[in-house]
């Protein structure tokens, strides 16, 4: 099969980072209740985390879902692995396995 770039631009991000949030919007000006609320998970856990706007690339925003076979947005990534939307992080959240990952993994902001 014939990789696209947005796929490799994809798996470049995802292997890149320790975590990475794929959203529609910005951190600072998320564009869905989703998405917002995946980014105050992660600021809540204080998780140094980098952010992909899918509506500043439409290409991105396609191949994202065939990227992690799920089909919508926000995506985490952790480590290289999918990890799921909104939902999944909250339900995690919820029940201390995320908090768990980013004191395991080592994924908390350095103080200071």
């Amino acid at each position: 099969m014939m990789t696209n770039p947005a796929h490799m631009r994809i798996d470049a991000l995802v292997k890149a980072n320790d975590v990475i949030l794929f959203m529609k919007g910005s951190p600072l000006f998320p564009q869905c209740g989703f998405s917002s609320k995946a980014i105050a998970i992660l600021d809540h856990l204080n998780v140094a985390y980098e952010s992909v706007d899918v509506l500043q690339d439409m290409e991105i925003r396609q191949t994202i879902k065939e990227y992690s076979d799920w089909p919508t947005i926000p995506q985490l990534y952790v480590k290289g692995e999918f990890l799921g939307g909104s939902d999944i992080m909250m339900e995690m959240y919820e029940a201390g396995e995320l908090q768990q990952m980013v004191i395991d993994e080592g994924l908390a902001k350095a103080e200071g």
